[in-house]
């Protein structure tokens, strides 16, 4: 009887490490996690303060792809990103 009481005694001393394992791996994913959002954030703020600066000054969208079909734009010859709608061909 006193065997199976010191068995139980050091398995359940293993499982108390092995959650506060765990525990402390999940407040190091939660630490994670609200540090990419807060970049994820910022970076949504940055998109945004450059899609109002290319609205303000006019600027045109440039096709990504080598041939857009409809359009004489190719994103080899104009680059990539937003372009100067003055300069933009039709």
């Amino acid at each position: 009887m006193a065997a199976l009481l010191l068995a139980l005694a050091a398995e359940n001393a293993e499982l108390r490490e092995q959650l506060a394992s765990a525990q402390d791996m999940l407040v190091e994913t939660a630490i994670d996690a609200g540090n990419m959002h807060a970049l994820v954030e910022a970076m949504r703020v940055e998109r945004d303060a450059w899609r109002e600066e290319a609205e303000q000054t006019g600027a045109a969208r440039v096709h990504l792809s080598p041939m857009c079909v409809g359009c004489n734009q190719s994103a080899w010859q104009e680059g990539f990103g937003y372009q100067d709608a003055s300069r933009a061909r039709p």
